[in-house]
Formats: C-alpha cells, sequence, structure tokens
C-alpha cells in the first residue's frame, strides 16, 4: 500500500505541476520545488523499487492500458495545452534533466541509427539530401566556421595525445621502417650482383 500511495502521490504531483492553474487556491507548490521533490523521489531507491514493483502489478498493467482514442484526446487536452507546453519547456531548459533525458535514449537512437543506416531507400534519402545545394552551402558554412574549427582542433588534440593512438603509431612507424630497410637490403644485393658480373667481364677481356 506504501508504494501504491507514493506511485499516486508522484503521479498526482507530476500532472499538478505540468497542468493545474497555477492560479488555483494560491497555494500551489513552487514549481522548482515541485520538481525537485519529484527527482529526489525518483532518484532515491525506495522510489525506483516501489515504481518497478508497482509496474508489474496485474492491476496497474491493465488500467494502463489505454485504447487510442484515449491516448490523442490526453495529448491534445494536456501535453499540448498552454500550461503543458510551458511546464515541458521549463523542465527541457534544465541542463540536469535534459542531460539525463538525452542520455537514458542515447542506445536506443544509436540503435536506430544504425538500423536506418543499413536501409537502402534512408541511405538514397541521405544522399538526397546531401547532394541538395542549400545542405552542401550550409556544411560548407559550418565547416568553415571559427566554432567548427576550434571543435576539430580539439579533436585531433585529444587523438595525438591518446595512448592507444600512440601505440598504433608507434607499429605503423616500425612497420615502415623494416620494410624500407628489407628494400634497401634487396636493392644493394641486386647492385653488388651487377659489380660483380662487370669485374669478371673485364677480367676475362
Amino acid at each position: 500500500m506504501l508504494k501504491k500511495a507514493l506511485l499516486l502521490f508522484l503521479l498526482s504531483s507530476t500532472c499538478l505541476a505540468a497542468c493545474a492553474p497555477r492560479e488555483e487556491s494560491g497555494r500551489q507548490m513552487d514549481y522548482d520545488e515541485t520538481k525537485k521533490m519529484i527527482v529526489d523521489i525518483l532518484k532515491s531507491d525506495e522510489g525506483k523499487n516501489a515504481l518497478k514493483d508497482i509496474m508489474q502489478d496485474e492491476e496497474i498493467k491493465q488500467s494502463l492500458v489505454l485504447d487510442q482514442k484515449t491516448v490523442t484526446d490526453t495529448i491534445n487536452t494536456t501535453l499540448t495545452s498552454p500550461k503543458g507546453v510551458e511546464f515541458w519547456q521549463k523542465t527541457f531548459d534544465d541542463p540536469k534533466f535534459s542531460e539525463g533525458f538525452a542520455k537514458t535514449l542515447e542506445s536506443e537512437h544509436e540503435a536506430v541509427i544504425k538500423d536506418l543506416m543499413k536501409d537502402p531507400e534512408y541511405q538514397a534519402m541521405l544522399m538526397d539530401v546531401l547532394k541538395n545545394p542549400e545542405m552542401e552551402e550550409e556544411m560548407i558554412t559550418v565547416l568553415q566556421s571559427q566554432k567548427f574549427r576550434k571543435h576539430l582542433q580539439q579533436v585531433v588534440t585529444d587523438t595525438l595525445t591518446s595512448p592507444l593512438f600512440k601505440v598504433r603509431l608507434e607499429e605503423t612507424l616500425l612497420k615502415a621502417a623494416e620494410e624500407a630497410g628489407k628494400e634497401k637490403e634487396g636493392g644493394g644485393g641486386d647492385e653488388e650482383g651487377g659489380g660483380g658480373g662487370q669485374g669478371s667481364g673485364s677480367e676475362g677481356g
């Protein structure tokens, strides 16, 4: 019961912070305080365990199954409402929240991009976009910008100072030196052979 009460409190607080009129009764909790409280609850071990247990409850699962019309109506009346838009804008303006949200979806985004890159239709569409004159001009502008050059310089610096890169560079240089030494030895042998042949011809004359 305690875990269910915790989830109900969490959901109620979120809905109030997102959608309820701020003038209502003049006693609504401050936005920042509400957000901090919700984040603290979600980060706590008790909050995480409570959510896991509740989401595994069959009754909760059934109550979360919504038809398409219900979902559409909810989105239209809540998420896209002025209050909902204001809530999400403020939430994503928080650097910590945005960073955590991006990291949460990072692996999923990476998997989607990898799958798309294998899709011939997506590849053709991407090539068409890159061939677009406006896109080419935009890319040139970005590549010539001071910000990009600074970023590229930092990438090169990080690469050159990377221990892994240093090891690979040393291996490449040693391999090149060995091959050059073998070629030099082979060339020297040919020259000696040619000189010996000329000497024999002179003695015979």
